[in-house]
């Protein structure tokens, strides 16, 4: 067995990646049900990873709306354990390798970063806001539910060599039929492993300088129209060879900075960062509905507190302190 291996698994390594795991989560029945024998089962656990006796158990599946409806799969506890265990290493074998643009579940990035950088980037391209310029957003056809399971594999094994790992690797990639399952913590680093290879293709191919993604949204600006329908083919090219992806035809959008880019729940203008209108009506209506708690408030405060809208968010006190 080898040293990485070794220290993947070992049971300090266990121990934490529980800690990890079970923040905010301690009022969770099935969480409290593993707490109860809680060494009996990460030596267990431990054991059948030494062993390679190890096998990635069933999901659970359920839908949750936050806003647009998703299908979540969710792992047992041994299991979500040994993601957090993978997800540490694969993070130190890849991050540093990202592209600085890639913003989605990174350490120091972000969705509020991301917005900050494509309001920089609309400062620099527009020469502080005296010219118009273009936007390509676009974003992948069912992506997670896409990703080919041999294609993720053989780069992480490019990367990381150790055979041990990847057996690992493999007992928790080919749990899921197909794709990778919305609810894994691992799903987040496939993503940005999986995705990175598009990301190198265009700063380092066509050598576009203002580009961003977060997840699988991404945007390109430039000031020529026509250079930015020309990449939309192309992109459809390398995402069909190379990653056996395609874009949604129905999200493919093309627009003038001015009439204002929308990124990560946010609208950016030239002057203003301004909340999505469908974002701002769906928080004004819970809280009209009573359906908000202090810490929510809280939440929505802080996002309003990115925009320059003030008087949406004293609307919203206001709202909420009269209804409660």
């Amino acid at each position: 067995m080898t040293n990485t291996y070794s220290r993947l698994i070992s049971i300090e390594n266990i121990f934490q990646a529980w800690e990890e795991f079970r923040r905010g989560k301690r009022g969770k029945y099935d969480v409290q049900v593993f707490e109860r024998h809680l060494e009996d089962n990460l030596f267990d656990l431990h054991y059948q990873l030494n062993n390679k006796t190890y096998k990635h158990g069933n999901y659970s599946e359920f839908y949750v709306n936050d806003p647009k409806r998703r299908h979540i799969h969710k792992a047992e506890i041994n299991d979500r354990i040994v993601h957090h265990l993978l997800y540490k290493y694969l993070y130190e074998l890849f991050n540093k390798t990202f592209i600085c643009d890639s913003y989605s579940c990174r350490v120091n990035k972000g969705t509020h970063r991301a917005v900050k950088r494509l309001e920089n980037f609309s400062r620099s391209l527009s020469r502080n806001y005296r010219e118009d310029f273009w936007a390509l957003k676009f974003d992948i056809r069912q992506f997670f539910a896409s990703v080919d399971h041999k294609i993720l594999l053989n780069m992480i094994t490019k990367r990381g060599n150790d055979k041990n790992i990847l057996w690992l690797l493999n007992q928790v990639i080919n749990s899921f039929s197909a794709g990778i399952p919305l609810g894994n913590l691992t799903s987040q680093i496939f993503a940005n492993i999986y995705m990175d290879k598009l990301d190198q293709f265009i700063k380092h191919e066509l050598k576009i300088k203002y580009y961003l993604r977060y997840a699988d949204d991404f945007i390109i600006l430039d000031k020529n129209r026509t250079y930015l329908c020309q990449c939309i083919s192309t992109l459809k090219q390398f995402l069909s060879k190379s990653l056996k992806l395609e874009l949604h035809p129905k999200k493919i959008i093309l627009k003038k900075f001015s009439w204002g880019i929308d990124f990560c729940g946010y609208t950016v203008l030239p002057h203003y960062i301004l909340p999505r209108t469908k974002t701002k009506r769906r928080i004004l209506k819970k809280v009209l509905k009573h359906k908000t708690s202090s810490q929510s408030l809280q939440s929505y405060l802080g996002y309003f507190s990115h925009t320059n809208s003030y008087l949406v968010s004293q609307n919203l006190k206001n709202i909420y302190f009269l209804s409660h």
